[in-house]
């Protein structure tokens, strides 16, 4: 032994305390199965030492330690005057500090209090871990943040550098350390210096592989650094449980402790991203972000931030954009839209960009044949389910025979595979798929899903509720059944009882009661091969008690009915259009139809529009889902436009969009009409009018009194002046027209009269309006009183001061 080194107090203090000794502190609470082997690897021995000594997570809890730090400083100078050494190592191990004040003028540290007393082994020891600083025990309870503690971790693991990502045939099996923040590997344990050095806090992204990943040196479970300098280190571990540790310990060096939350879960990628969501989408913010499966956690980092979540399978819209970073540089963004908000995302570079980008896209897509790895809509149904039942509703509520004739077997194994590979994306489209088509696929998916809607476990329940002959008692034990199914299975199963209930309300057009819609499911909805009785009886129960099994309420019943009016009202128009071609209108499962609106110049989106929705709520609805901000005053309104782009007219703010789209089918070419949502200039001009009698606006319009089945407009000449509406037959002659003197009020079909007003007009949906200024004036006198009036009367239309011509809103 060196004798500089090993002096006789130091000699006598190892023997003194003992390796025995030593582990009834250290390894107190050690369990059998967990003690180091004579056969461990190098690895297994680093492990077990950084937990023992680093982690302490067998050591032996001291009392003091759980008290204030004056304790512990009391209790470490009495120690030290006595000859038990092995105290005051429990003490110091513990927490206590070598270097305290004691308060003693004459002794002011212990270890002069140990030479007063003349302990010469207490003296060695104090003196050997004067610069050691041991946490307190209760620092690393499972309540305190670990990030608040220096982190050390040493072993093997395999490294892999470079500008971009390397194969893993090229990583190097090295001794590893994270010590002080920094991440170094060394050629082997005993190298002295590190080939590289990592500053853990430069990491921006973390991507963990759950997998083993084949080496050159065989498999390992990677992890994947990704740092602000465009560059990406992987470091592979030989067990899931040695890259479990080092993954814990990586993010506590670039994680704060305000959300390490995130940590404590299943890690699959985490990091920081900009992002910005909700309210506030004019400001990027520094988020936090973390993948678990199909669910994206995320949280601000700040005081008051709490973690939010998106489930990523019921994404109602996933996009990668560009935008423009501070108005200078173009960047790549992802939108997600999930249950109504809205979060962008953009990384810190190119490389962890894409990353997320790839990450976020696999698990919001489809990921097997179970129920639960279908991409979902927001109320947890698989969106090829609600694709299919809306494009039946629309295109077959009517059609007779619906579900019993089979399609094309090819053409339903293309979409099936369409709808696997992004559902979200898969468009059906009346004039590219066949309504057979869409019956056989729904079919098939529930018949080729991992398990039965109805699950094969409670098979034997669901027939042995027949045994009850009071329907009454049959439905109670079905609920039950229902209760007892997964989250998504309910769902789903909500839907397509709900489309075969509705399908079934129609069966004098369709000619589909419940007994054959269940004799159709029946081998679906079971996965069972052929039809048995026991099963048509079950399913023809569920179809004809869907309301009392799924609780529907009067309201929703009655909306229902309505829903189905309005789609029978459609394909009845549409048959009684010779000749005419119809642009294919989107029916939800609830029988919205789904509009394509476009917002400004930007591309159409389609929006669900109830019967009872109203043109301002769809305004509202269009703009908050294309993030657009909007104040009361700004007057966004939505437009209704005709004649192959050539008119158009604001919808009052109470009129009914439904009601109006169906009036479409008996223009001469139906597809052309549309809907626009734009600021109504004109309309903030008349509102900033202190006195409305005293605007006066007069030009040249277009005008149709609607007698003419093809619209035909005069030229007129058109004064707006106190309330009331002049026409002209021409402005150098100021001659009046003669027509009947009407009171006009908002949407009072009582009163047998509807102005609709035309003002705008967008061609060809080019990137600029047009202002031709055409007025359609469609007057439908039913019981409404005429008034006839003379010259020089002027004839007018009325406009009172509390009410508005219908499109215009109230002055």
């Amino acid at each position: 032994m060196d004798s500089s080194i090993w002096s006789n107090e130091l000699v006598e203090l190892f023997l003194e305390v003992g390796n025995k000794n030593a582990n009834s502190f250290w390894a107190a609470n050690l369990p059998l199965e967990e003690e180091v082997h004579s056969g461990a690897s190098v690895e297994q021995r680093a492990t077990f030492i950084r937990r023992k000594y680093r982690e302490r997570n067998a050591g032996k809890l001291l009392l003091c330690s759980l008290m204030p730090s004056s304790v512990c400083v009391q209790a470490l100078c009495a120690a030290v005057v006595l000859p038990e050494v092995l105290q005051t190592m429990a003490l110091v191990f513990s927490g206590a500090d070598v270097m305290c004040a004691t308060g003693d003028p004459a002794s002011s540290t212990p270890y002069l209090l140990a030479q007063r007393a003349g302990q010469r082994l207490q003296m060695e020891f104090l003196h050997q871990n004067k610069l050691s600083d041991f946490p307190r025990l209760e620092q690393w309870s499972e309540s305190t943040s670990l990030s608040d503690v220096s982190i050390f971790m040493d072993g093997f693991l395999y490294i892999s550098t470079g500008p971009a990502k390397t194969t893993p045939d090229h990583m190097a099996h090295r001794w590893c350390t994270l010590e002080g923040g920094f991440l170094s590997y060394y050629e082997n344990e005993r190298s002295p210096s590190a080939i590289g050095r990592v500053d853990v806090s430069e990491v921006v992204s973390l991507a963990v592989s759950n997998t083993e990943t084949m080496t050159g040196a065989g498999a390992v479970f990677t992890v994947e650094l990704y740092l602000h300098t465009e560059r990406v280190l992987i470091v592979g571990a030989e067990t899931q449980e040695t890259q479990h540790d080092w993954i814990q310990a990586l993010t506590k060096g670039f994680v704060p402790s305000k959300v390490e939350g995130l940590v404590q879960r299943d890690v699959e990628l985490i990091g920081r991203l900009h992002y910005k969501e909700g309210h506030d989408l004019y400001h990027w913010r520094v988020g936090w972000f973390m993948l678990e499966c199909s669910v994206l956690h995320f949280s601000s980092g700040e005081e008051d931030g709490e973690e939010e979540v998106l489930q990523l399978k019921q994404l109602q819209e996933l996009s990668k954009q560009t935008a423009l970073l501070f108005g200078e540089d173009k960047i790549q963004v992802l939108l997600m839209v999930e249950g109504g908000r809205t979060v962008y995302i953009h990384g810190f570079t190119k490389m962890d960009f894409a990353l997320w980008l790839s990450a976020i896209t696999l698990a919001a897509g489809t990921d097997g044949n179970a129920l639960s790895d279908q991409q979902l809509t927001k109320n947890g149904a698989p969106i090829i389910v609600d694709s299919c039942i809306a494009f039946v509703t629309q295109y077959g509520l009517c059609q007779e025979g619906v579900y019993q004739r089979p399609g094309d077997p090819g053409r339903v194994a293309l979409l099936l595979e369409e709808f696997t590979r992004d559902a979200r994306n898969v468009k059906l489209r009346e004039k590219e798929h066949q309504l057979e088509d869409v019956t056989d696929t729904l079919k098939s998916f529930l018949s080729q899903a991992e398990d039965a809607l109805l699950t094969k476990e409670l098979y034997p329940y669901w027939v042995s509720a027949l045994d009850e002959d009071n329907e009454r008692q049959r439905v109670k034990k079905y609920s039950t059944f229902i209760e007892s199914l997964p989250k998504i299975n309910r769902s789903t199963l909500d839907a397509v009882l709900q489309h075969l209930y509705r399908i079934q309300q129609c069966s004098n057009l369709n000619h589909m009661p419940s007994v054959k819609l269940a004799s159709v499911f029946s081998s679906c909805l079971f996965q069972t091969r052929g039809q048995t009785p026991q099963e048509i009886r079950v399913v023809h129960d569920l179809i004809s008690n869907y309301i009392t099994l799924f609780s529907v309420n009067e309201s929703r019943v009655q909306q229902m009915e309505r829903e189905n009016s309005f789609i029978t009202r459609w394909n009845e128009k549409k048959d009684t259009t010779v000749g005419r071609a119809t642009e294919p209108k989107w029916i939800s499962p609830m029988g919205a139809l789904f509009v394509c609106v476009y917002v400004c110049i930007d591309l159409p989106a389609c929006f669900r529009v109830s019967p009872s929705m109203r043109s301002t709520e769809l305004a509202e609805t269009a703009l908050r889902m294309r993030n657009v901000a909007f104040r009361a005053d700004d007057f966004w309104t939505t437009f209704e436009v005709i004649e192959n782009g050539e008119l158009e007219r604001p919808l009052h703010h109470n009129e009914k969009v439904l009601e109006q789209v169906l009036e479409w089918s008996a223009l001469d070419c139906p597809r052309s009409a549309f809907l626009i949502i734009k600021k109504f200039t004109w309309a903030k001009t008349v509102s900033v009018e202190k006195d409305q009698r005293q605007l006066v606006k007069g030009d040249h319009l277009k005008f149709s009194d609607g007698s003419s089945k093809r619209h035909k407009f005069q030229d007129k000449y058109v004064v707006l002046r106190a309330g009331k509406l002049l026409l002209y037959r021409d402005i150098k002659v100021r001659r009046l027209l003669l027509f009947s003197f009407i009171y006009c009020h908002i949407n009072c079909n009582h009163h047998g009269v509807s102005v609709h007003a035309f003002t705008g007009v967008k061609k060809r949906l080019s990137n600029s309006f047009r202002k031709l200024k055409y007025v359609r004036m469609a007057r439908r006198l039913h019981n409404c009183n005429r008034m006839d009036r003379a010259p020089p009367e002027p004839p007018l239309l009325h406009l009172p001061g509390n009410t508005s011509v219908s499109g215009f809103p109230r002055l």
